[in-house]
């Protein structure tokens, strides 16, 4: 009886913030950390089933590096990346492509509809939502870097994920564009192409499942984690060198995303148990919540 009773204050907790997030939209951004780990991929689409079923309207935007890695390596492709992207020619665009346009972009909707939820995969087969054009950046010297089919997203076909959402469905987004005056495809940065998708769709929430449980005082423990930043207290932590290396880009694309107007960010744990729903329906939360500063 008390175990019951335990889960009764549990679903009481948590109705307070369902009501506050119905009908408000929450992009979550799925890369490798969770991708690659099959349980862990379980438990966050039930989450994301549970949070359209209570009224929240989730979309999803998916990366997928491991498997486009594996399949360069079958065909004997080596990758390459260039200031942290992956330089994409032609034989390279097409093998991101198939894997991550369409292979895991509809088993990641199927799983969902496995699971009791209904989505949709949004691809160059189905709906494309996402629009851009080559991406051009220099090196120390100020000369152009060449980074081939690679791009940044300049248009969000918001009008198709808004209709998706109000319909009950989970749209699913894989992080490339069609380039608006080619005609051409483009390999997108999959944290930048959910920051695209929060901004264009107005989202209440963008959140980053990622493979550390957030922002840390002490980056070797995890119990030193922040729950909640302002934009100003992260920038200082940036400045102090408390937050560094691998953990400073994630912190800087969630202020960026934050100057966008979207109202929250979060990074949190995708490995842990349900850390989705335990992030957004609980008042502690597991990860790092980032917001402006009044």
């Amino acid at each position: 009886m008390e175990e019951a009773i335990q889960k009764a204050d549990t679903l009481i907790e948590a109705l307070g913030w369902i009501r506050r997030f119905r009908d408000k939209i929450t992009v979550i951004k799925l890369g490798g950390s969770v991708l690659e780990h099959e349980q862990a991929l379980r438990h966050v689409l039930l989450d994301i089933v549970f949070m359209e079923t209570v009224g929240m309207r989730p979309v999803v935007v998916h990366g997928g590096g491991a498997a486009i890695d594996r399949a360069m390596d079958a065909a004997g492709l080596v990758p390459r990346k260039i200031r942290g992207r992956r330089y994409t020619d032609e034989a390279t665009l097409k093998i991101v492509e198939q894997v991550l346009g369409y292979e895991m972009n509809e088993r990641l909707a199927a799983q969902i509809e496995e699971l009791g939820g209904r989505a949709m995969p949004l691809n160059f087969r189905t709906t494309n939502v996402l629009f851009g054009e080559r991406l051009t950046l220099t090196d120390e010297d100020g000369q152009p870097l060449d980074l081939g089919h690679v791009g940044r997203v300049t248009r969000v076909d918001r009008t198709t994920i808004e209709n998706l959402c109000y319909a009950g469905q989970v749209p699913v987004i894989p992080s490339l564009a069609l380039d608006e005056q080619t005609g051409g495809k483009l390999n997108i940065n999959a944290d930048t192409a959910a920051t695209a998708v929060a901004q264009a769709v107005g989202a209440e929430k963008l959140v980053y499942m990622s493979d550390v449980n957030g922002v840390r005082r002490n980056k070797h423990d995890p119990d030193s984690i922040i729950h909640s930043l302002t934009d100003r207290e992260a920038r200082e932590l940036i400045q102090s060198g408390v937050i560094d290396a691998g953990m400073i880009p994630k912190v800087e694309a969630c202020l960026e995303t934050l100057d966008r107007g979207v109202r929250k960010v979060h990074i949190i744990d995708g490995r842990l148990r349900h850390s989705l729903l335990l992030e957004i329906y609980t008042t502690r939360g597991v990860g790092t919540e980032i917001v402006k500063a009044p």
